[in-house]
């Protein structure tokens, strides 16, 4: 419910203030894990690329935004879940496996921080491959100034099938390549 209630506020407050756009919202499965897969420009990313959606997502937090009083409990309400500073922990991996394998929707910015560069970690092509998620590239255009307008694009799922033949760590390494590739390409279609 207070899910529900913060996208509704949101939904306003981003169409109001940053003229929030999306395209491609068919693209993302109705059912099912999927992987949102994002390039990270700021901290008003995550709601970004779901509160368009029907689905809620989920999404990796760092650690010390949970020992915040209430706002630990307000984001775990919101779907987020701790990951310590530094790598990913064998149980945010395990969370993170558990949300896809259960068929829901988790938000990964695969740059690891806010500097969209295009440079990609490992994590979204490993999660998408050990779960049987579909993974979906997502660029996020614009620079949230008041009034000026964020595009989200949702791109068409990538084809796991040639890289689930032989999930090696080489596959993995490809499949981050493109997906980081797609979000590139999607970025300046935007």
């Amino acid at each position: 419910m207070i899910y529900n209630f913060a996208v509704a506020v949101l939904r306003v407050l981003y169409k109001l203030l940053f003229r929030l756009e999306a395209t491609g919202i068919e693209h993302v499965p109705k059912e099912g894990g999927v992987i949102l897969a994002s390039n990270h420009i700021s901290n008003f990313d995550p709601p970004t690329i779901g509160i368009l959606l029907d689905r809620k997502v989920h999404f990796m937090a760092k650690k010390e935004l949970f020992e915040v009083w209430g706002f630990g409990w307000l984001i775990t309400q919101l779907g987020a879940f701790p990951v310590k500073r530094g790598g990913v922990s064998k149980e945010s991996i395990k969370n993170s496996l558990n949300i896809l394998r259960s068929g829901k929707i988790m938000g990964i910015f695969p740059e690891g921080s806010r500097h969209d560069q295009g440079d990609g970690k490992k994590g979204a092509a490993s999660f998408a491959l050990r779960s049987d998620a579909a993974i979906v590239p997502v660029a996020i255009v614009g620079n949230y100034k008041l009034f000026r307008k964020v595009r989200v694009i949702y791109g068409e799922p990538l084809d796991l099938a040639k890289y689930k033949e032989n999930p090696s760590p080489d596959n993995v390494d490809l499949l981050t390549a493109e997906l980081m590739n797609k979000i590139t390409e999607l970025k300046l279609a935007g």
